[in-house]
């Protein structure tokens, strides 16, 4: 019963897919996802450490939509607390190294705003970004790493997302660490 009412209300959500509201959203993903601050790479959050202990690094992945949904919270349709995932396969020169999901919260219909929530998984640890991101979609989006686990345990910095059709993704890491 639980899962008929849920499917019913997941339903009534317009399908944003394919729309720029979706690219905006899978640029989170993320992301995420995820995911608008645009920071930069910045010397003062290092001020108690010597620079040359900390490295940068900036390298290419391309994420693939494996899956996607809405859930509808609240009234029907688009409102607040309603959310979108993502889960995307990462890819490095053709090859898959690992993964990406993004969870984005309206926190505003009108004009849309949301809060995305990502986390990407590589063999080397994990890192997290974050962004408020505003519809309509910009042709990219620059997200805020958070922090991370593993060699990414120190990470700052910012992915830019750029939306590559409707399942595909370019991430371009600038990552402190």
């Amino acid at each position: 019963m639980h899962d008929m009412k849920t499917n019913e209300r997941a339903s009534q959500v317009p399908d944003i897919t394919k729309t720029s509201k979706a690219r905006y959203l899978s640029a989170a993903a993320a992301v995420a996802v995820a995911l608008a601050c645009g920071a930069a790479l910045s010397p003062s959050a290092s001020a108690a450490a010597p620079a040359e202990k900390h490295r940068v690094e900036i390298f290419e992945l391309v994420g693939k939509q494996t899956s996607a949904g809405e859930v509808d919270l609240g009234k029907p349709g688009v409102s607040v607390g309603d959310q979108r995932i993502v889960h995307e396969d990462l890819y490095r020169d053709g090859k898959k190294v690992g993964d990406h999901s993004a969870v984005c919260t309206y926190t505003q219909v009108s004009p849309a705003a949301l809060q995305c929530l990502g986390t990407f998984a590589l063999p080397e640890g994990q890192f997290a970004a974050q962004s408020l991101l505003h519809l309509p979609a910009p042709p990219s989006v620059d997200v805020s790493i958070t922090g991370g686990s593993g060699d990414y345990r120190t990470a700052q910095g910012f992915v830019r997302t750029v939306p590559a059709g409707e399942t595909e993704r370019h991430f371009t890491v600038h990552l402190q660490h």
